[in-house]
C-alpha cells in the first residue's frame, strides 16, 4: 500500500510540477557574502530569505528520505581549500508532517549557510547549490543555481 502511494505521488509531482513551476515563481532570495577571518581564512556566506510560507529542508532533514536537502557544488580551484563541511544557520523546526513518515527539519523566513575556506592570492569561487522549497500543499521542483564569490 505505501508503494502504491509513493507511486501516485510520483505522477502528480511529475504531471504537475512543470505546470505549477511555470505559475509559482521561485520564492527564494540569495546573496552571496564573503567574511575574512584572519590570514588566509575566509567564510563563504550564503544567505536565504524565503517567502511566506514556503520553506527549506535542513541540511540533514530527517523524514523518510525523500525530503531534498540544499546541496553546494564548488567548482576546482588551485587557490581553493574548504575546511571541513557546510553548516546551517538559523531557527530550524523539527517537526511532524502529514505524509512523511518521521519527525522533519526545515527553515523558514531565513537561513545562512556557511562554508568556511583557506584561499591562497586573489580569486574567484564559483560553483552550483541545488535546492527544492516546500509549504505545507506541494514542493516545488527542484532548482540549481550559480554562485559565485570574489576574493581580493
Amino acid at each position: 500500500m505505501k508503494i502504491l502511494k509513493y507511486f501516485f505521488f510520483l505522477i502528480a509531482t511529475v504531471v504537475s510540477g512543470p505546470s505549477f513551476s511555470q505559475i509559482i515563481e521561485d520564492p527564494t532570495a540569495w546573496t552571496y557574502e564573503v567574511k575574512k577571518k584572519a590570514g588566509n581564512e575566509y567564510q563563504l556566506i550564503f544567505h536565504l530569505v524565503l517567502k511566506s510560507p514556503w520553506h527549506i529542508y535542513s541540511l540533514k532533514p530527517g523524514g523518510d528520505g525523500y525530503e531534498i536537502a540544499p546541496s553546494f557544488t564548488f567548482d576546482k580551484n588551485p587557490n581553493l581549500k574548504l575546511k571541513g563541511k557546510i553548516t546551517e544557520k538559523g531557527k530550524a523546526t523539527t517537526t511532524s508532517m502529514e505524509g512523511i513518515d518521521g519527525k522533519v527539519t526545515f527553515f523558514s523566513g531565513t537561513v545562512d549557510y556557511v562554508q568556511d575556506v583557506t584561499v591562497t592570492g586573489k580569486t574567484k569561487i564559483s560553483g552550483k547549490h541545488e535546492y527544492q522549497v516546500c509549504n505545507d500543499k506541494l514542493c516545488l521542483p527542484p532548482k540549481t543555481k550559480d554562485f559565485s564569490f570574489e576574493i581580493k
